[in-house]
């Protein structure tokens, strides 16, 4: 098993309201097995999100994780997920170790992961994130991305203070589009439960799709009232990192959508969190960690695999914030959607002379 940091700079900073982006510091995870068959996948650490950091990725792969499963077998998933669940948090890091057996397993097999998953479709809309910054500056990345990729789906970070700033942001996208595109805001638990019902009130005759994560999760009786005042699905997104967090958050009517993050929950994690959500008829959103390529090429493979996830557009196009990659052969968004590979595994390769260029162990 293999834990390599690599550093790659965002042509711009992406801004929102638990903090900010320069350089994808993330850690790309290897499992080889004894066939010679590699398993790849990428952990991307947000100390301002989850508490991890890239040394202690590193760390928590290569000393803890690894002693307990290097000689278990790829079909020993379950075995090896309860050995790393005694060691607390590190979601992450679990995540990239799960996904990276799911790719050996499915280049073992000889095939894709999205059909070892449940193969439903072979495509997803794609959503663009846009980040903080004045309405003028927002509206044109949209159109961009509208004019270059097809894309018609804008996920708007909001949570700044005053509420008045993101409101006059989505008003001016819903002004300039009209109702030629979809819009949600996100606002990373940057208001209050006030703040939040305020703009939300403002904001009712702009046909948003969706809210997340307005106000924090912890602030439990705000948070259930304002649930209870909006007319569109509320998505829990850091408050549901696990199945057992989906249901608190669900029950007490605190949510009436989750975000899924393969970066955070794995496949099979997000594979008991999507069973979970179906059964009590929850919306579905397939989030976005800030992922480069590889970890856009898993939540792609998850979200293609079931009808419920490709329902609606995942959030799958920041890597083109990325000033590169590591892939061979770079991910294209055409006409707004992203084709998953019918290649074995996750349906990648990592490019040697770019890893080479970009880690940051040598």
């Amino acid at each position: 098993m293999e834990a390599i940091p690599f550093a790659i700079p965002y042509i711009k900073p992406l801004k929102f309201a638990s903090g900010e982006v320069h350089v994808a510091e993330h850690v790309l995870v290897r499992v080889h097995t004894d066939d010679g068959v590699v398993g790849v996948a990428e952990a991307p650490p947000r100390p301002f999100t989850y508490g991890e950091t890239q040394d202690g990725i590193i760390s928590v792969v290569e000393k803890i994780f690894a002693p307990q499963v290097i000689g278990l077998t790829l079909l020993e998933r379950e075995v090896i997920g309860a050995r790393v669940a005694r060691t607390v948090g590190n979601p992450t890091a679990k995540a990239a170790l799960d996904m990276a057996i799911w790719d050996a397993l499915g280049k073992t097999l000889g095939l894709p992961v999205t059909d070892l998953l449940g193969g439903y479709t072979d495509r997803m809309r794609v959503s663009h994130m846009l980040g903080f910054d004045d309405p003028a500056t927002m509206v044109a990345e949209a159109q961009k991305m509208r004019d270059t990729y097809g894309i018609s789906t804008f996920k708007v970070k909001v949570g700044r203070r005053p509420v008045g700033l993101d409101i006059a942001v989505v008003r001016a996208l819903r002004n300039h589009f009209g109702d030629d595109v979809e819009l949600y805001v996100d606002g990373n638990r940057g208001w209050t439960a006030a703040e939040s019902a305020r703009a939300m009130r403002e904001m009712d005759d702009l046909g948003l799709l969706f809210a997340e994560e307005l106000c924090p999760a912890d602030d439990v009786l705000g948070r259930r009232w304002l649930v209870g005042q909006i007319d569109v699905p509320f998505i829990a997104d850091e408050s549901v990192p696990t199945a057992a967090d989906v249901t608190r958050e669900i029950l007490s009517g605190s949510a009436t959508a989750i975000s899924i993050k393969t970066a955070r929950t794995g496949f099979t994690g997000s594979r008991r969190i999507h069973h979970l959500a179906e059964g009590l008829g929850l919306e579905i959103v397939i989030g976005n960690q800030i992922d480069g390529q590889v970890g856009t090429a898993c939540a792609l493979a998850f979200g293609a695999a079931f009808q419920t996830t490709s329902r609606y557009a995942g959030e799958l196009s920041n890597f083109l914030d990325m000033s590169d990659d590591l892939l061979a052969t770079p991910l294209q968004i055409r006409d707004g959607f992203l084709h998953r590979s019918s290649r074995a595994g996750i349906g990648f390769e990592i490019d040697p002379d770019k890893l080479d260029h970009y880690r940051q162990d040598r």
